[in-house]
């Protein structure tokens, strides 16, 4: 597999710094993507795919459409679920009402893992944000996958903790950072950048309010800041989606 390329920060003569990529042995300083709010390095590639193949019962696969419902706020935590392919929006609704979305997973992602650690009632919504198919697996059924399964359970536990720090990473950002750096880590990680999965070229389109409620500002204020960002040549898009450009790390660092 290629070596990751680094990002390296490097001043033109007009001494504003500009992010770009190049190979790792440049003499320029490197920044682990880890450091600056990103998420850790991966492990090694995880493709639970070849080891779900093993499981025999105790799972099924479904098609949802785009803002479909897969579980709801307090319903049983009974199953595990794997997105094969789309993605997932989790949303809680406090006891007065208000939603905010805790996190957008990606293809490849577990997700209602709670009710491996005992949790009886699911904490947040799942909905896709565009035509999915994931995969249902019995509480029970992944159990029994975890004990009978090493390699599964080892990469399964490093998948879970690597979440877990990156969500730690998520409320760091989300208590000292500003708004427009809220939004360009979050770009660069819809985008995966920094980890191990190749960058995604070009996004889909999400709506302003989503983002809005992911970074907890205004939408008013994630339209002004996009544009800004276009404008920079940080990000193109357009009704087809968004292209997040590697030099949008430059906000991130920004001080």
């Amino acid at each position: 597999m290629a070596a990751k390329r680094p990002v390296v920060i490097k001043k033109k003569s007009t001494g504003r710094a500009k992010a770009s990529l190049r190979p790792a042995a440049s003499p320029e300083v490197v920044v682990n993507p880890a450091k600056i709010g990103l998420g850790p390095e991966q492990p090694a590639v995880f493709d639970p795919r070849l080891l779900l193949k093993k499981i025999n019962g105790g799972k099924a696969r479904h098609q949802y459409q785009a803002n479909e419902r897969v579980f709801a706020q307090g319903d049983a935590a009974d199953g595990v679920f794997y997105i094969e392919s789309g993605k997932v929006k989790l949303t809680v609704v406090s006891k007065q009402g208000k939603e905010a979305v805790v996190s957008i997973l990606p293809e490849t992602s577990f997700f209602g893992e709670g009710c491996l650690a005992g949790q009886p009632l699911r904490m947040a919504t799942a909905s896709t944000v565009e035509p999915s198919t994931i995969i249902r697996m019995e509480k029970q059924t992944i159990v029994d996958q975890l004990h009978r399964e090493p390699e599964f359970a080892e990469r399964f536990l490093a998948y879970v903790l690597s979440r877990n720090i990156r969500m730690e990473a998520d409320l760091v950002d989300h208590l000292f950072n500003s708004s427009e750096k809220r939004l360009a880590r979050l770009l660069l990680l819809l985008a995966n950048f920094g980890q191990e999965a190749k960058p995604i070229p070009l996004i889909a389109n999400m709506s302003q309010e989503t983002l809005a409620e992911m970074i907890g500002t205004t939408r008013s204020r994630v339209s002004f800041f996009l544009n800004r960002f276009r404008e920079l040549g940080f990000i193109d898009y357009n009704g087809g989606g968004m292209q997040v450009h590697s030099s949008l790390v430059s906000v991130v660092l920004h001080d």
